[in-house]
């Protein structure tokens, strides 16, 4: 008589992957707002550290590369986080095959 039997272990593998695959994309997330901030930041000073004639137009670039980040980093962070969503879904749906 065939039984499907549930590996545990095989489950208990799949969650801690994906737990780490969660901290991974908040990781992610994270770098892409540190650097926004970086950037944001450098458009603050540039007027202060620099005595450049377009200074105004070189710290309005800076702003505008962090918001972009800001966004790229938002999207990224939210398909991944949809993906793994799907992903939790299908942890122990491996089942093995054994005879008893």
């Amino acid at each position: 008589m065939e039984q499907t039997k549930i590996n545990k272990d095989l489950i208990l593998r799949e969650r801690l992957a994906i737990e780490r695959t969660v901290m991974a994309n908040q990781r992610t997330f994270l770098s892409f707002l540190r650097t926004a901030l970086y950037f944001s930041i450098a458009g603050l000073t540039i007027n202060e550290l620099l005595a450049l004639r377009y200074a105004t137009i070189v710290a309005g670039l800076f702003f505008i590369i962090s918001f972009l980040l800001l966004i790229a980093g938002v999207v990224t962070y939210l398909k991944q986080k949809k993906k793994i969503a799907k992903s939790r879904k299908q942890v122990g749906s491996n089942v093995d095959m054994v005879e008893e």
